[in-house]
């Protein structure tokens, strides 16, 4: 049965080190899971966090803590507007991009805050990564960008990560026409199973308000709710 994903905003974030207009070839494989999401009616943005001027730090505002400028709140503002966020990153000695470092530490700097429910201000949002690279490191960097999503309160449909990987060492990248990646099955498959499994949850998620508060509510906690924890001194 197909479902319907009008209403729905997906946010994705290119962590290339190439500022724009400069061909990103992880670029080239997100715009397929973009170009799936549109056919669905998803509202879809796409930014390079290269090109906006974002301090380090984890706090919300580093213009705050002695930064000249810092466009993270005006872009963590794009963030919490959408229901989808994907990450995009290239990998460089096995590793994801300093870029996208940057914007984990960034997205962490707001995982203190509470939604309205009194949860962590990132329940009820859903996450994915997309990866490229011309050596191993695909599913590493996968890895560490899901657990970072789903620490800070986002939460990971199956199969969320897809990417191209061509052969190490020096050669043709996703975009180069040699390299045969736009024909690779593999890559194909697994970006429509993620930008599908990414739709679905984030349905769910909308449909159903997010998560239920019981059990999970700081604001609750803090005024004294346990639900059915014990403390051990005390049995």
């Amino acid at each position: 049965m197909k479902n319907d994903f009008k209403g729905l905003k997906a946010f994705y974030i290119n962590c290339t080190l190439k500022k724009s207009p400069e061909l990103s070839h992880t670029q080239g494989l997100m715009e397929v899971s973009m170009d799936i999401m549109k056919k669905e009616g998803v509202t879809v943005e796409l930014i390079r966090f290269v090109d906006h001027d974002v301090a380090s730090g984890v706090y919300p505002d580093m213009t705050e803590k002695g930064w000249d400028k810092d466009e993270w709140p005006e872009l963590s503002k794009k963030v919490l507007d959408a229901d989808i966020l994907v990450i995009g990153t290239p990998i460089w000695l096995g590793e994801k991009s300093s870029e996208t470092k940057k914007l984990i530490e960034r997205l962490y700097s707001l995982s203190s805050e509470t939604n309205s429910k009194g949860q962590y201000i990132y329940y009820g949002r859903v996450g994915g990564c997309i990866i490229t690279g011309n050596e191993d490191g695909v599913k590493h960097c996968a890895r560490d960008i899901l657990y970072a999503l789903q620490h800070v309160g986002y939460s990971i449909p199956p199969q969320a990560d897809t990417g191209w990987i061509g052969e190490v060492g020096p050669g043709p990248s996703y975009l180069d026409k040699e390299s045969g990646a736009k024909d690779n099955d593999f890559t194909n498959r697994n970006t429509t199973f993620m930008t599908y499994n990414l739709l679905h949850l984030a349905k769910m998620m909308k449909e159903n308000d997010g998560y239920p508060a019981y059990g999970n509510s700081k604001k609750d906690w803090d005024n004294g709710s346990r639900w059915g924890f014990e403390n051990p001194e005390y049995r």
